[in-house]
């Protein structure tokens, strides 16, 4: 966990809503000098610090709309610091909450170096992020099409279809006319519709990415497609999610950013558990996984080091092992521009 530790003049931290925000400024003792409820707009919001721009600091808790505030802070040449939601325990676990004392705790926050950090990404690139995540949402809405149409086949005692509905060609006319019920056959119509019209989109988001996606560096774009099962779409979700590799310290934070790493609580030389699963990137956390999962289907090497190792962990475990590795492996391709070893990663 990271702080905002950096001294200003000005304090100003907002509660920040879709259309609208709550700010508070407070001075460098402590003193609020400015508190109100405004709408959402960059014209309330540069009207509002107006009196305070030189030598002031803006804090906001992370969420959907932080977006254009982070944009117009860096054009105007104003600090900005995007607070992790999951961290800021002061905001969330007050008796009493609204918008005026949430404003005014995320500036104390700030004032006080206590401000945990989120990264702000940058906005040249958020687009094509945000388009990646919404290719990985198609593809499961799609995924739980294909599966629903294997439960209706165990739900009316069907035999499963003997080929892979994932595939066009497999989904063909006969398997409505399998059902006797008009109702499920019409059911299973718009399934198959939905299907196809997932798979026309998908595949056009995929070839725009990979036709038009900014890759700031090709070399390292090159080098995690040299890990087995990592191909062109998966690497670019690698390099979005990831940004810049040089703001992880070590492989350590890497992999707790990726959520590949359990992180103990401990209280008086005692073990209380585990930390919270859910901070770090979704996103980077699944793109590690596919990867796992498809080495272990293209590698011959792969397969034999699960066989080995699924003795002594079984194979769940094996599983998170190898993600973490293929984890480790990504950092190091991108710190030190390496190429994929399969030698030195099964050998390990």
């Amino acid at each position: 966990m990271k702080f905002y530790t950096q001294q200003h003049r000005f304090y100003c931290g907002i509660d920040l809503h879709a259309r609208t925000m709550y700010l508070c400024i407070l001075d460098s003792q402590g003193r609020e000098v400015f508190s109100q409820d405004l709408p959402s707009s960059p014209a309330a919001f540069l009207d509002a610090i107006a009196p305070f721009r030189e030598g002031l600091v803006v804090g906001v808790e992370c969420m959907f709309a932080w977006y254009w505030l982070a944009d117009v802070c860096r054009a105007e040449g104003i600090a900005f610091v995007l607070g992790h939601a999951l961290y800021m325990k002061a905001i969330h676990g007050g008796k009493t909450k609204n918008d005026e004392i949430d404003a005014r705790k995320i500036a104390g926050l700030l004032r006080g170096g206590l401000l945990p950090m989120a990264y702000v990404y940058p906005s040249a690139m958020r687009g094509t992020r945000d388009l990646l995540r919404r290719r990985t949402f198609l593809v499961r809405r799609r995924a739980e099409l294909l599966t629903h149409m294997q439960i209706l086949h165990a739900q009316y005692n069907l035999p499963a279809p003997n080929k892979h509905l994932s595939y066009a060609s497999n989904r063909t006319a006969d398997l409505t006319e399998r059902f006797t019920d008009t109702s499920v056959r019409k059911l299973v119509e718009v399934d198959l519709a939905l299907i196809d019209q997932l798979d026309a989109h998908i595949g056009a988001l995929e070839l725009h990415l990979t036709r038009t996606a900014k890759v700031d560096d090709p070399q390292s774009y090159a080098r995690l497609q040299s890990i087995p099962g990592v191909g062109k779409v998966l690497a670019l979700v690698l390099l979005y999610e990831i940004h810049d590799i040089r703001r992880f310290a070590g492989e350590g934070q890497f992999l707790s950013y990726a959520r590949l790493v359990r992180c103990s609580h401990e209280s008086a030389g005692k073990k209380l558990g585990s930390g919270n699963k859910k901070i770090g990137s979704a996103p980077l956390r699944w793109a590690l996984g596919e990867a796992a999962c498809l080495m272990l289907r293209y590698s011959e090497q792969a397969k034999r080091w699960k066989a080995r190792m699924e003795k002594k962990k079984g194979s769940a475990k094996t599983l998170g092992i190898l993600a973490a590795q293929i984890g480790r492996v990504v950092y190091q391709l991108l710190r030190k521009g390496e190429v994929f070893d399969g030698k030195k990663f099964f050998g390990s």
